[in-house]
């Protein structure tokens, strides 16, 4: 997991998150407020740093292939239809997620990056000004209004959220 941490409106570190845990582990101490971000979802991240890290525990499923087992919840006629497909349930919901994948990936990837911005933004900027009209050019996807709205905020809060905003255009660029 990728994820940023911030002290105060400062970044102070990046990378994955036991590297970001130990760089910021000292930062307690100094009592200003830190926070860190995940840097796919734009959600704080819950860490305890006083703690040292422990693994993680192994779940059902096939870990070795990275297949991970999850109720789902579908009408019978669902079922009926899903377990009638070659390979069964499981063989047809594979296909049509790599499907959908195929076709609105794109669609996904903007979406997916406009709430990692947004969720970001709401905690560290959300009191900052122009905050509103540019939640409003990230959800219209003006990156040059977005830009122009985000421009007076503090250096490092601004170009993380430039970064999230955008981030499906990564590939692209």
């Amino acid at each position: 997991m990728k994820c940023t941490a911030f002290l105060e409106n400062r970044r102070v570190a990046a990378g994955s998150l036991d590297e970001v845990v130990e760089s910021v582990r000292g930062a307690l101490e100094s009592g200003a407020a830190l926070t860190i971000y995940d840097d796919v979802t734009g959600r704080v991240i819950d860490v305890d740093l006083r703690a040292k890290p422990v693994e993680e525990a192994r779940g059902v499923g096939r870990p070795k292939l990275g297949v991970v087992a999850r109720e789902v919840t579908l009408l019978p006629r669902h079922w009926e239809w899903l377990n009638s497909q070659p390979g069964g349930a499981s063989v047809a919901l594979r296909k049509l997620v790599e499907e959908a994948r195929r076709t609105r990936g794109d669609a996904d990837r903007q979406r997916a990056a406009q709430e990692a911005a947004y969720r970001f933004m709401s905690a560290a900027g959300g009191n900052l000004p122009g905050f509103e009209e540019a939640a409003r050019a990230l959800f219209a996807y003006d990156r040059r209004r977005f830009g122009e709205m985000v421009a007076g905020w503090p250096e490092d809060v601004r170009d993380h959220a430039v970064k999230l905003a955008f981030a499906d255009l990564e590939g692209a660029a």
